[in-house]
């Protein structure tokens, strides 16, 4: 078990595997064993490291609430502590909020970002608007229909149970992390810092239109996309093998 220190604060994480570095950002359900799947597939061609975020998993849970805008430092803790460079940043939803921030940050670390089913909070006022109204679509449906295909549910039931209890392990709630996208990057300032940025999305996702991928796409110019058929919001865990197959993809064109 390894732990970094982010302004006093103990940060969980895991090492696997040699080569090119590729570190994982959960989403507000998730924590390290989350990427699972990943580890497993990808530790043969590379460093593959799984962080907690403070008030998820391991990390440090022992504060009265948490704030958003502490996890980028959570990230480069681990970076630091491992003296990691080239790193590509794959952050999960609200995780690549923090995954975006932290590559901005510290360019000397970090090669690339991809931002999965997530804007990366990024500050502009359409693709606030078309966010918006996506989430006003997905909130009529049940939580898990959000996150895991029809299909899936019924196909899978074990692995599905499973999906459903990563959360129960975090102290963490969606409600602490309210605050996480304020003061987000611009789109220039994206653009102008020269981070590689993918954005990682499924066509059937359904907390994030494609659409709205889309847009984001055109408007940062020189971003990535990656944009899957038939993968819903958690293609990580639902479809892995599409999902590493993108994240290889991004991480072998930046070596």
């Amino acid at each position: 078990m390894s732990f970094a220190r982010a302004e006093g604060t103990s940060i969980y994480y895991e090492r696997h595997g040699r080569g090119p570095a590729v570190l994982f950002v959960h989403g507000s359900g998730g924590h390290h064993a989350a990427w699972w799947q990943q580890v497993a597939a990808l530790r043969g061609r590379y460093t593959v490291v799984t962080v907690d975020l403070r008030g998820f998993g391991n990390s440090d849970s022992s504060m009265p609430e948490f704030d958003g805008q502490d996890f980028p430092g959570d990230i480069l803790a681990v970076l630091d502590q491992e003296d990691l460079r080239g790193v590509l940043l794959v952050g999960q939803s609200i995780g690549a909020v923090a995954a975006l921030r932290a590559g901005l940050s510290r360019p000397d670390r970090v090669a690339g970002v991809v931002l999965a089913h997530s804007l990366g909070g990024l500050a502009h006022q359409e693709l606030s608007e078309l966010v918006n109204a996506d989430r006003s679509a997905a909130i009529r449906l049940p939580v898990l229909d959000r996150l895991l295909s029809r299909e899936f549910q019924e196909r899978e039931p074990a692995r599905t149970f499973l999906f459903q209890q990563m959360g129960t392990f975090n102290v963490a709630k969606m409600a602490d992390l309210r605050n996480l996208s304020t003061g987000g990057p611009t789109v220039d300032e994206v653009v102008t810092s020269g981070l590689d940025v993918t954005f990682l999305a499924g066509e059937k996702d359904a907390v994030l239109s494609a659409a709205t991928v889309r847009r984001a796409h055109a408007l940062v110019k020189g971003s990535r996309l990656e944009l899957v058929a038939d993968a819903p919001h958690s293609m990580y865990w639902e479809a892995p093998e599409l999902f590493n197959a993108a994240v290889v993809r991004v991480r072998e064109a930046l070596s």
